[in-house]
């Protein structure tokens, strides 16, 4: 029987297993870039635009952050962006 496998901590880097020291998941810099924008109060398509994705590359990158850290409304997602200072 082989043993389960391995699932990063809230801890850790959720890319390289990097341990974070805060306690909370760490987001890829595009992740922080898009969050930025949407607590901003930007549109998914005026996000897009701006950072040179299709809505859609917005709305996956929104989907991974709202996985990590079990958010489930844009205004959680606005509140973890003050909290994380961007």
């Amino acid at each position: 029987m082989s043993p389960a496998p391995a699932t990063p901590h809230a801890d850790t880097d959720a890319e390289t297993g990097a341990d974070t020291g805060t306690g909370l998941p760490e987001l890829a810099p595009r992740e922080r870039e898009t969050l930025r924008h949407i607590a901003a109060g930007r549109t998914y398509l005026q996000t897009a635009r701006h950072m040179g994705l299709s809505k859609h590359t917005v709305d996956a990158y929104l989907r991974r952050i709202r996985a990590k850290f079990g958010i489930h409304s844009t205004a959680e997602l606005t509140r973890t962006a003050i909290a994380l200072g961007l």
